[in-house]
């Protein structure tokens, strides 16, 4: 029977940072990956040799300084890292039927341009984003204490995150602007959390926003970069990856307070022993997949029946060799909706019954050629496209196999591309006779290949009741059993980067600064965007798998 230090299941950016973590600290650390490729939804693949990555579209904090920058560097895993900015004038871009705005790089920029494009908003823009910078400060400082003593002291060090944090965006942003789109552009973001404006609390929000406020970035070579880059540094201290490992059951040895965590038993019956398991797996799958129901509390098996899950999505993968920079388009994502009611995105995704819902109501849309200029080869450029979805919409398909979907699946999926079309083609004019590959990922695309709960993106919603501190903590009530990814600390790639270092923490009992110390390994290097404004004002334009 095989013994390590440490056993992660999962591969995900969570799972890889908390393996770098321990084993740059001399612990003997295996990742168990049940995919063929990993990395979670930071891989890339590859359909008829075109190159896509599902679930990496932008990273902020990149630059000197930045938040991210210090994590990936100080794991030693910055050396072999490249990041392309996407355009700085406009790394987002907000559609709403006829209006467009581009959200610039910098605060300062970006409300300088609010208030040049809704003067008469000028002091609810100034009100509304001297609180978020207060939520930011708030953020920071409580960031700089350890976990205790930054909840314990909330009410002091943060006020605006204690008595106002919770509130949701919409009515936040309501009580400083009432422009219909210019709350349209203040709320589109919210694809980043995957939860309505209307009911997601405005820190959550808040906390994406602040971190694109010095530009955004994306990994030269596609997400994949990310988790081949840490494999390389696992490998290095002498760590190990294993896919197509899937595991069946963590294994707790004891009852009541003695319970202990002691290995895992993989799908083919074998049994690895370990002194600790950290699951980068949802709360779902970590709790009522790979635990027994005895192991866990009555306390907790209670807070399981409440648990809910983000939202799942469609992932639309295209190859055009239209001359999409001729059109217009940039390297910036494009967020796309029907009208200013940013909501209806959200009330779509809740239908289960697709046929009847009708067309798409919004849509995130990005160019991945034009990101990153090493992926563009004889004039054909690669898109990404996406919108929520309710996993019921596929539910009738769940136990047929990935490699052999029915007819009326692949049907439903016809209808669901030519949808997206319709909207894309406000865009993009003529795009669906353009098409040299074109395909669509559903909710049981993730769930195959992420392993992800009812194809959620986020891990648990992101609730009043699942953020921070009432998210699900990194150390288990079983000793020796940890926890990291989008249901604990936070979501997104920072969010999951940020888990492994706080599970690495508990496991090694050191401060944050003792990990991250091997800055001596390499820095990231930053290829700033080409993009450059037209000369002339009037010309400047205002997720390796057969997966699907």
């Amino acid at each position: 029977m095989e013994s390590w230090d440490a056993v992660v299941i999962g591969s995900g950016a969570g799972g890889l940072t908390v393996a770098v973590a321990l084993a740059n600290a001399g612990q003997k650390v295996l990742v168990l990956e049940q995919h063929y490729l990993p990395g979670g939804w930071t891989h890339s693949f590859s359909l008829e040799g075109y190159r896509f990555s599902p679930g990496v579209h932008y990273l902020g904090q990149l630059g000197k300084g930045g938040a991210m920058r210090r994590i990936l560097e100080g794991l030693g895993v910055g050396g072999g890292l490249e990041f392309c900015e996407l355009n700085p004038d406009g790394y987002d871009h907000v559609i709403a039927g006829d209006e467009r705005f581009d959200i610039p790089r910098g605060k300062e920029t970006f409300i300088a341009r609010l208030i040049e494009r809704f003067p008469h908003e000028r002091r609810g823009i100034k009100s509304y984003f001297r609180f978020l910078t207060g939520i930011d400060r708030e953020f920071r400082r409580l960031n700089s204490l350890p976990g205790p003593f930054a909840t314990l002291l909330l009410p002091l060090l943060a006020p605006r995150l204690t008595f106002r944090g919770l509130r949701p965006l919409s009515r936040l942003i309501s009580k400083y602007v009432s422009d219909p789109f210019l709350c349209t552009i203040l709320e589109a973001r919210a694809g980043d959390h995957g939860m309505n404006p209307k009911e997601v609390p405005c820190a959550q929000h808040i906390a994406i926003e602040t971190h694109y406020w010095e530009g955004a970035w994306y990994p030269r070579g596609g997400g994949g970069a990310i988790p081949r880059n840490f494999i390389a540094r696992l490998k290095e201290m002498d760590g190990e990856i294993r896919l197509r490992s899937k595991v069946e059951m963590i294994l707790v040895e004891g009852e009541g307070r003695s319970r202990r965590a002691v290995g895992v038993r993989m799908a083919d019956g074998s049994e690895i022993r370990a002194r600790c398991v950290v699951s980068n797996a949802d709360a779902h799958v970590t709790y009522h997949q790979l635990l027994q129901t005895t192991s866990l509390s009555p306390k907790l098996q209670k807070r399981l029946t409440k648990t809910g899950y983000s939202l799942t999505a469609l992932s639309l993968f295209m190859a055009t060799d239209l001359d999409l920079e001729a059109a217009g388009l940039d390297s910036g994502n494009y967020w796309i909706t029907r009208d200013t009611d940013v909501s209806r995105t959200y009330r779509y995704a809740e239908r289960a019954d697709l046929v009847e819902a009708g067309p798409l109501e919004g849509l995130f849309t990005t160019i991945t050629t034009l990101k990153d200029p090493s992926k563009f080869h004889d004039g054909v450029h690669t898109m990404e496209a996406f919108t929520f979805v309710s996993y019921d919409a596929f539910k009738q398909w769940e136990g047929s196999s990935t490699e052999d979907r029915p007819e009326d699946y692949e049907e439903f999926k016809r209808l669901l591309i030519e949808r997206f079309m319709d909207l894309l083609e406000t865009l993009i004019p003529g795009l669906r006779d353009h098409l040299l590959f074109c395909d669509l990922g559903t909710p049981l695309t993730n769930v195959h290949y992420v392993n992800a709960f009812r194809g959620n993106l986020y891990g648990t919603s992101k609730t009043r009741s699942q953020v921070g501190p009432f998210s699900f903590p990194v150390q288990t009530e079983i000793f020796g059993l940890y926890h990291c990814g989008a249901s604990t600390v936070a979501h997104g790639v920072m969010g999951a980067l940020m888990s492994g270092i706080s599970a690495a923490k508990a496991i090694l009992g050191c401060r944050a600064r003792d990990i991250l110390c091997h800055a001596d390994q390499g820095q990231i290097q930053l290829h700033e965007s080409s993009w450059r404004p037209a000369d002339n004002p009037a010309e400047s334009t205002e997720h390796e798998m057969s997966h699907t």
